[in-house]
């Protein structure tokens, strides 16, 4: 089906434009949310009169938005979530748990706005784009943690994917290899005086 974009749509077109899309994704989303029209003759015609305010409105919006992208861009969130020692969640994190958490900063968004390719599984820190406007987006940083504590750690930067026992483990090893390591250091102290030892012969 061909449509005549109302306003910029990603990876589509801009206003104005006709482009060529499937049925199902015209019937379904462009048209009853009213992004564009069927390209019918009637419609070209309808579209040259309501162009200008379109592109007002637009313009207007536009400006709005990006005051709100300034607010949001840049926005950590946190998302606390149970999750199992390797960091696995029992569930997952949805456009609708972003939705919530930027309600809770007192930002409203819908959830096509919220553009998350598939839902967090992890614990951890995710970039995920806002799009305030059709032209207009901003990144916010979502953490989803533990606990407010492991949350802290992960704007840190800690890597807290290994489980505390491996952690520990893993100091444990450092410090025996130290030790082990400690006995070559003395070997090569004595070999100066391996050295000398002739010379004393002599």
């Amino acid at each position: 089906m061909e449509v005549i974009l109302l306003e910029r749509v990603a990876k589509l077109g801009q206003m104005g434009e006709v482009v060529k899309v499937r049925d199902g994704f015209a019937r379904n989303f462009l048209l009853k949310r009213k992004k564009a029209l069927r390209a019918t003759a009637e419609n070209r015609a309808k579209y040259d009169g309501m162009k200008a305010e379109l592109e007002a409105n637009n313009l207007k919006a536009k400006s709005e938005a990006s005051k709100a992208a300034e607010k949001i861009d840049g926005l950590e969130i946190i998302i606390i979530r149970q999750a199992s020692e390797s960091g696995q969640l029992f569930g997952s994190v949805s456009v609708r748990d972003v939705v919530a958490a930027l309600a809770e900063e007192k930002i409203t968004v819908s959830r096509p706005q919220v553009w998350l390719d598939a839902p967090i599984k992890t614990v951890g820190l995710q970039k995920v784009t806002i799009a305030v406007h059709p032209e207009i987006e901003a990144v916010i940083t979502v953490i989803v943690a533990r606990s407010a504590d492991e949350a802290e750690r992960i704007k840190r930067g800690e890597d807290i994917s290994t489980r505390r026992e491996d952690q520990d483990a893993a100091a444990e090893a450092l410090a025996a290899a130290g030790e082990f390591f400690d006995p070559e250091a003395q070997h090569d102290d004595v070999q100066p005086d391996q050295g000398e030892q002739p010379a004393e012969a002599r």
